[in-house]
């Protein structure tokens, strides 16, 4: 109890600092620095964050500060602290984040307890980052009115929205989630859409945000919800509409000064004062009753509800198009006004559906028998954006995962939605996608012209991926495409890697990204839809390619194929091969001639799971490389069956190589002894580079690794402390065995540099590698 009675008078009388500030704050901010100094850990975090720019100008950083509130209010360590440039930032996104979802009692901290904070308001302007997740409570929350000023603090902030672990919800859920989508994707600044983890999916949800994400919208159906439109749709449609009034008006005056030269071809053209006069006349004109009729005919009968903002009302886009298109018609011709309102009464039935029927705001059907898969000009079109005939090998979306299906419940028309901006990044992991799903994402896709990076990660495509392709080849169509990055990833593969790596490239030649990653071998690959060639037939086009990973599902390494790659891609930097096996000993020499040959920008090559133990002449040759910066050899069992002779032009080819940045060899069974030989590579005769050493998972025991930091401190107190050797990676080693030993040797290591280690317990990891033997 003593204990307590000193930290509450603190607390009470810091608390009653923080209080005081709001009526001396003028003068407080003008404290000497070191005043100041003392100051700022008693201020609350509402405050601390005013006094932000008073301590800046006094040469202070609060970052100690922030820090301690963390430690103190969090109370767990974050994920990668070291890379934590900004302790102020992390605290407050945080924050926001845990007072959302009621992880957090802002009653638990006196500096949280500020009359004057508001702990959704005020930390929100600091959130570029966001997770919703379950049953979606934080939407619903940040959807509220009285959460307006938070929504429009992170429509300006937050780039990331991320969804997790989602569960069904109802119509009023998905409601809320509309509005937040509309406003922080179509109105706001984010970039970026992930979701994670959704073993069952809900169709409808997970097409919407799908849907929203991309851009699309249909405003008379998705937000009959709200009573009241969206102020800022109404500032856009203002603009246009005055846009289109003035338009109309200089068409007006054209349209009468050509009547007027026609009645008199003698006259002399009108002065640039009186065209003006003419135009300003045409605008504050007002409207024959005929044109209000038209335009109340053309409006009043389509559904207006978009988003429920209560800050401003608006009339939805969807009628203001038809009131502009019906004036643009009822100028040119006048007499059949009742055609028009009645063309424009089937379109509004066409366009807008049930206003509660949220479900055909998702999977609205194509009605019309010219309206497929994509909203194309023609049919000749719609017919080449859905095949991979053409000038890339692919397969049509046919069959089980039929792009070309109509009447499936997974298209979502395009022709019938509203167009706002749209995200540059897509990921989705580990969520299940359907022959429906896939079908809509494939439709979404082939328009989605904003976005950069697409990400799809263990979703059980099978041959859905058919599908995926169509809807991205109809994208490479478009001439202002920005997809840069593809990471495709999954258990199964259903065509070969090469061939799918061959089928994008040649759709997307700007790419500067491309991963293709499977685990195993489907053993129906290959039942692909007739009638279309092999994509590994296809010529591919030189390509921007800068980063090029494969992990093939133990499928055999054929140079042949990935030849063509190799020389469409002359800027490639980084090539990665995982789990790949050389069905013959020339291969690997093949490919290393290849890349010589072909990529002479290569600087990052990396093998992981590469059965390496045969082919010593190649990995020395690439050692020697006087272009790569980083190799990586991981669980390549490069000492598996090597003599001392090997790992000696290991050691001195890496010597004499003056451009070889970082060398990483985990899991290749190093042990002590081979550890210690490697300390020779920064000896005083070494004309080394090397700054990055990795030699996790190697067998290596604290007296190994003790004896290695002796031997690399005598190399550098003979080199006079001159080396350019930085970072060591010992993960998943066996450090635990000897604790004393190792805490000797990772602290005298850090006094050389930067040692990146962990608590594995080496017992239990063979007593679980005994298990699954």
């Amino acid at each position: 109890m003593a204990a307590e009675g000193p930290r509450s008078l603190f607390a009470l009388s810091a608390a009653a600092v923080s209080c005081s500030m709001g009526a001396l704050e003028q003068d407080v901010w003008a404290l000497p620095g070191h005043l100041l100094r003392g100051l700022l850990p008693l201020l609350s975090v509402f405050r601390l964050e005013r006094a932000e720019d008073a301590a800046r100008r006094a040469g202070l950083s609060t970052q100690p500060i922030w820090r301690k509130l963390w430690d103190d209010v969090m109370k767990t360590r974050p994920p990668n602290s070291e890379n934590i440039t900004c302790w102020r930032k992390k605290f407050l996104e945080t924050f926001f984040s845990n007072v959302l979802h009621g992880v957090l009692d802002i009653s638990s901290d006196w500096r949280l307890n500020d009359r004057h904070f508001s702990p959704l308001l005020h930390s929100s302007p600091h959130v570029s980052q966001l997770t919703l997740c379950n049953m979606l409570q934080g939407a619903v929350e940040l959807a509220a009115e009285h959460n307006q000023k938070v929504l429009e603090n992170l429509a300006s902030s937050l780039q990331i929205l991320k969804f997790q672990h989602l569960l069904s919800s109802d119509q009023s859920i998905r409601h809320s989630l509309v509005l937040l989508l509309h406003r922080l994707i179509h109105h706001g600044s984010v970039n970026q859409v992930s979701m994670y983890s959704w073993p069952v999916p809900d169709t409808v949800l997970l097409v919407l945000i799908l849907s929203m994400s991309a851009g699309y919208w249909r405003s008379g159906n998705a937000l009959a919800y709200h009573s009241s439109p969206c102020g800022l749709c109404r500032e856009e449609e203002k603009a246009q509409s005055q846009e289109s009034a003035q338009e109309r008006a200089e068409r007006s005056c054209y349209d009468e000064r050509e009547h007027r030269d026609g009645e008199n071809q003698k006259g002399s053209p009108r002065a640039p004062e009186e065209a003006d006069a003419c135009l300003n006349s045409a605008l504050s004109r007002p409207r024959s009753p005929l044109q209000n009729q038209a335009c109340e005919e053309g409006s009043s009968k389509v559904t207006c509800d978009p988003v429920g903002f209560q800050w401003g009302q608006s009339c939805c886009i969807s009628s203001q198009l038809s009131c502009r298109s019906a004036l643009r018609k009822t100028r040119r011709r006048l007499k059949p006004a009742a055609g028009k309102k009645r063309r424009c009464l089937r379109r509004s039935r066409e366009l807008y559906a049930d206003p509660e029927d949220l479900y055909d705001f998702v999977f609205t059907v194509a009605r019309e028998d010219n309206s497929g898969l994509l909203d194309r000009n023609s049919a000749a079109e719609r017919e080449n954006a859905d095949n991979w005939t053409s000038s890339s090998s692919g397969s049509p979306c046919t069959g089980q995962a039929g792009c070309k299906r109509r009447g499936s419940a997974g298209i979502f028309s395009l022709k019938a939605a509203c167009r706002f901006r749209s995200v540059s990044t897509l990921e989705l992991f580990s969520i299940p996608l359907t022959g429906e799903t896939c079908r809509t994402l494939s439709n979404l896709l082939s328009s989605w012209v904003s976005l950069e990076n697409l990400v799809l990660s263990y979703n059980g495509l099978g041959d859905n991926i058919f599908c995926i392709l169509s809807g991205l080849r109809a994208l490479s169509r478009h001439s202002d495409c920005h997809l840069r990055v593809v990471r495709i990833s999954d258990v199964f593969s259903h065509m070969p890697c090469m061939e799918l790596v061959r089928c994008i490239l040649s759709a997307f030649p700007q790419l500067h990204t491309l991963s293709v990653s499977f685990d195993l071998k489907n053993q129906l690959e290959g039942n692909r839809p007739e009638g279309n060639p092999s994509c590994s037939e296809v010529e591919i086009p030189e390509s921007c390619l800068e980063q090029l990973d494969i992990r093939f599902p133990r499928e055999p390494l054929h140079t042949k194929f990935l030849l063509p790659v190799l020389k469409a891609s002359k800027s490639l930097q980084q090539l990665s091969l995982d789990s790949a096996t050389l069905p013959c000993s020339q291969e690997l020499g093949l490919l290393l001639e290849a890349l010589k040959e072909c990529n002479p920008s290569l600087k990052k090559l990396s093998f992981h799971d590469v059965n390496l133990a045969e082919h010593q002449k190649e990995v020395l040759l690439l050692l020697q490389d006087p272009v790569l910066q980083e190799i990586t050899f991981s669980f390549c069992r490069l000492f598996e069956s090597s003599t001392t002779e090997f790992l000696s032009e290991i050691i001195n080819t890496v010597k004499r190589n003056s451009s070889l940045k970082s060398l990483k060899l985990p899991g290749n069974r190093l042990g002590n002894h081979r550890l210690v030989a490697l300390a020779d590579i920064f000896s005083e005769d070494s004309s080394s580079a090397l700054c990055q050493l990795d030699v996790s998972s190697n067998c290596i025991k604290p007296d190994g690794l003790l004896e290695f930091t002796k031997k690399l401190e005598g190399h550098i107190q003979q080199r006079g402390g001159q080396i350019q050797f930085t970072h060591l990676r010992l993960f998943q080693n066996w450090l635990d065995q000897d604790a004393e030993t190792a805490q000797e040797a990772l602290q005298r290591l850090k006094a050389v540099c930067s040692v990146v280690n962990d608590s594995w317990d080496s017992s239990q990891a063979f007593a679980d590698y005994i298990s699954v033997m």
